[in-house]
């Protein structure tokens, strides 16, 4: 249990300490003694004042001690510790959570988490089984009949050496599915980008309030395939604010294919051309007698 009551010989060492904190600091940053703290039996800790700009509040805290029944005080640890009223440096904080949409950057690398809740096991063929296991076996003996039914090659040899048809195969359902990777998106990863995408582009936004139809009544929508293409779509009208991104279906915006169908622009009429009347021309000359120029009736009835 701690002693409340500092040793007297070590509370009194208060120049070894301060000889101790001056040789740790730079010269001239070891302020005013504080206080002496006691940490257990015959040991005590002097506090002196950091004068650095760069830590404000802090103190250098020397700890000296003494054996039981001698008068000799010794030196234990002479530390930089905050105080109090201490300027900290914030709380460490993880890059993951550090990160935000847009920080990535050309070249730049993004690792995920091996139990990332947006992600679960795909299907990778790793769970088949080995070629000389007896499962394995069990299914070659079918293999001709499988062949026969999907027009699949087979070589001379054992069934057990056949190869499996790629059409109707896990791997092959697999892989039609989207599903033959190391991992896909989870119930919980689908949910939150359903939740980002409709607080960004869905039927709450201001756009869409003022809108005078949704984009599921839209020609410039693209549905989007699985499950996703129930409540969402790309926008691909390039005049629309939410061109390429993916809106909900009860998103909207001024674009709106039918918001406004523009009639056509009427067509102008066909020049006419009267070839019936044939205006006379006169020749007169020029007054400095130079060339000839031709004049109509209105012309020269003005210079008349």
């Amino acid at each position: 249990m701690r002693s409340r009551t500092p040793d007297r010989l070590c509370a009194a060492a208060v120049d070894l300490a301060r000889e101790a904190a001056e040789e740790a600091a730079l010269p001239g940053m070891v302020g005013e003694h504080i206080d002496a703290v006691a940490d257990g039996d015959r040991v005590v800790t002097h506090l002196f004042a950091c004068n650095e700009p760069g830590y404000r509040g802090w103190r250098w805290a020397v700890t000296v001690a003494r054996a039981s029944r001698a008068k000799l005080v010794t030196l234990d640890e002479a530390v930089l510790l905050p105080g109090p009223d201490a300027l900290l440096a914030p709380e460490w904080v993880p890059w993951s959570e550090r990160l935000r949409p847009g920080d990535m950057g050309p070249g730049d690398l993004l690792p995920t988490e091996a139990d990332d809740l947006r992600l679960e096991p795909g299907y990778t063929g790793e769970d088949a089984p080995p070629p000389n296991s007896p499962l394995a076996e069990g299914m070659a003996a079918d293999l001709a009949d499988i062949a026969d039914s999907e027009e699949a090659d087979v070589v001379p040899g054992s069934p057990a050496i056949q190869p499996a048809p790629d059409r109707g195969s896990i791997a092959a359902v697999a892989e039609e599915l989207g599903m033959r990777r190391a991992r896909v998106l989870s119930r919980y990863g689908l949910h939150t980008a359903a939740d980002r995408w409709e607080e960004a582009f869905g039927a709450k936004t201001p756009m869409a309030q003022a809108a005078p139809a949704t984009c599921v009544s839209c020609g410039f929508l693209t549905l989007l395939p699985g499950s996703l293409g129930q409540a969402f779509g790309v926008c691909a009208n390039e005049f629309s604010p939410a061109d390429g991104r993916v809106v909900s279906l009860a998103y909207g915006c001024g674009a709106h294919s039918e918001a406004a169908v523009m009639p056509k622009p009427p067509r102008p009429a066909a020049p006419v051309v009267d070839e019936t009347v044939v205006e006379p021309l006169s020749l007169r000359p020029e007054r400095d007698g130079g060339s000839v120029e031709e004049t109509g009736p209105a012309e020269e009835l003005g210079h008349s």
